[in-house]
């Protein structure tokens, strides 16, 4: 108690802070940190998923590091990462600086753009995979020739669908991301480049980009981290074929685990796909320069 007041002193915003996160922080810890401790755990046992779980040492990370399967997973997964960035990044910049503007229908073609991120991604596979049926597809029926190939049973063409149908699906959420960065950009930068004689074009390269630098890195480690995970969309679209070229490492843990009953090295597996996350997660935040909280002053 106060000596002055004879009242109990009262506590500041900060001692209540800690106790308004303490729900999220549990929920993370129950989702996330245990479920994880116990996949790593499981990474040096041996289950079927069903039965008595065993220790084995390391017998699951030596199968899983000795496949030569796992190179060409890896490769396959950071090639899907890499080819999808580069489709998905320029065109929802482009997309997201247009639905920044003052242009007629803005908001209606903002909710149009967002409609396929609302989909199941289960469900847009069986739809292309109806599309593009060489035999039944949207190229039979309108009888292009050019439509109507093998789309998903050549490596290339299948590898092309996958990148496709991805950047398709997520190109709305990443735009609505660029949406938000532009509309944070002062207008007294764009009003002193008029002043200037600069045009659109000069404007966009010279003052936009530039601004949304922190943008493109948070988009960026969201896109990058969140491919690692493509499963269920290429599971129903090619599952993982022609051959294994689709066969990314989300998909040969989800094989392993539940098609083989081989959990030890599917949770091994699942720990690289956390490490590889984590280091290019880190790795591009490093190369933002700055950290997160300086990134909120982008613009100002």
């Amino acid at each position: 108690m106060s000596a002055l007041t004879g009242h109990p002193p009262r506590r500041g915003p900060r001692s209540v802070l800690p106790w308004l996160a303490a729900p999220a922080l549990l929920v993370f810890v129950g989702f996330a940190v245990i479920p994880l401790v116990g996949v790593f755990a499981l990474s040096f046992a041996t289950w079927d998923g069903i039965g008595a779980i065993h220790p084995s040492g390391l017998t699951s990370w030596r199968a899983v590091l000795t496949d030569p399967g796992l190179p060409h997973a890896l490769w396959v997964t950071f090639l899907v990462m890499a080819v999808s960035w580069v489709v998905q990044t320029p065109v929802s910049i482009l997309l997201g600086t247009f639905m920044a503007g003052r242009q007629r229908y803005r908001a209606v073609l903002g909710v149009v753009y967002f409609v396929p991120l609302m989909l199941s991604s289960a469900a847009i596979a069986i739809a292309y995979k109806a599309l593009l049926d060489p035999n039944f597809g949207l190229g039979a029926g309108l009888k292009i020739q050019a439509l109507s190939q093998d789309w998903l049973g050549r490596p290339g063409l299948a590898f092309g669908v996958v990148v496709f149908v991805v950047s398709w699906q997520f190109i709305p959420f990443h735009s609505l991301i660029y949406q938000s960065g532009v509309q944070q950009i002062p207008k007294s930068l764009y009003e002193a480049a008029e002043l200037d004689g600069a045009g659109r074009i000069r404007q966009f390269f010279s003052i936009t980009l530039p601004q949304l630098k922190y943008t493109v890195i948070t988009s960026s480690t969201l896109m990058v981290v969140g491919s690692l995970t493509f499963f269920d969309l290429i599971y129903v679209l090619t599952e993982g074929g022609p051959g294994d070229a689709t066969r990314v490492l989300a998909l040969d843990m989800y094989k392993r685990g539940f098609q083989a009953s081989l959990m030890g090295p599917a949770s091994a597996i699942a720990v690289i796909l956390v490490l590889v996350g984590l280091a290019l997660a880190l790795l591009l935040r490093r190369l933002g320069g700055r950290d997160a909280g300086a990134s909120q002053l982008e613009g100002a």
